[in-house]
């Protein structure tokens, strides 16, 4: 067994019932020191019991109750933080992601909660994919259609090649990190994305598309794919093509369909998995960097089904 990898099993007897996973979560989150999540007080914090039940704290200042779950991708479910913990050792750790029904059979949840609990931790995800900072350097940017195949469908239900799939930006940095976003179109607004996402002053990388061109302060370097050119030099768009090879097998292959509404969901799952996937980073500290950014990211039924 690899010094950095946990097992399954492994993660089942570190975590084995709710009180583990509730003290590590708290250890996680205030480090000692419980803080009010409503007035940010961290004196006068008391435990106290709740029908029995232990976890809860009320805040001297304000007489605010609440728990490690309150303000988190956790709070209001009745899902055990063991069963969350292992939600998220699974999604951190299987390379084209995990279906919500396979879930469901490994920490027996219905495929329904199994489906809440991942599009929860997917919305957690959403700010590596949108807050971790400029992109400097060589960037690749690239776009691709996400959907299902004209020729699987019945001949009355055939739209065209494009019709119907959800347009996807994605960019690269050069052995750095990953953004992915779901465009209306492949306009002149994607030079817009572009400038949202990527430092001013790097080398962009992208293939021969109109919109990519007149990008004010920036290097811009482009392949021509349509003449079968994949290198120019010093530019290719190899290294974004790898990711929408990673994306499409785990469409096909995995979650067989999701759709354009929550595909802006998996592609924050894609992005983490990339950007903090390095197998050579402890399992747990992946694990850690998910818990990092759960705080503030709640997510409703009413919210996700609107």
């Amino acid at each position: 067994m690899c010094r950095v990898t946990i097992s399954a099993f492994q993660m089942i007897q570190n975590f084995p019932d709710e009180d583990v996973a509730r003290t590590y979560l708290e250890l996680r989150r205030w480090n000692g020191s419980p803080t009010c999540p409503k007035c940010g007080a961290q004196s006068r914090q008391y435990r106290v019991k709740r029908d029995g039940t232990e976890g809860y704290f009320e805040c001297g200042s304000c007489r605010f109750v609440y728990t490690v779950r309150t303000g988190s991708i956790f709070e209001r479910s009745h899902v055990s933080l063991h069963k969350w913990l292992f939600a998220i050792y699974q999604v951190v750790t299987a390379r084209k992601g995990i279906s919500s029904l396979q879930l469901s059979k490994e920490i027996g949840v219905t495929q329904r909660t199994a489906w809440f609990m991942l599009q929860r931790i997917r919305k957690a995800c959403e700010g590596d994919n949108e807050g971790n900072g400029f992109l400097f350097g060589i960037v690749e940017a690239d776009e691709v259609y996400v959907g299902g195949k004209d020729k699987n469908r019945h001949e009355s239900r055939k739209r065209g090649h494009k019709d119907d799939k959800t347009i996807v930006l994605g960019m690269r940095e050069s052995g750095g990190n990953v953004k992915a976003q779901v465009v209306p179109n492949t306009g002149s607004l994607i030079k817009e994305h572009v400038a949202d996402a990527v430092c001013t002053g790097s080398t962009v990388c992208t293939d021969e598309l109109r919109s990519y061109q007149g990008m004010a302060g920036y290097r811009h370097k482009t392949v021509t794919h349509s003449a079968k050119g994949f290198v120019n030099g010093m530019a290719h768009s190899n290294g974004i093509e790898s990711v929408w090879a990673l994306l499409k097998l785990a469409f096909y292959d995995i979650y067989y369909y999701f759709s354009a509404k929550h595909t802006q969901l998996y592609l924050n799952e894609v992005c983490f998995r990339l950007n903090f996937g390095n197998v050579r980073a402890h399992t747990l500290e992946r694990i850690n960097s998910m818990l990092e950014i759960c705080i503030g990211k709640r997510l409703s039924w009413v919210d996700l089904t609107a």
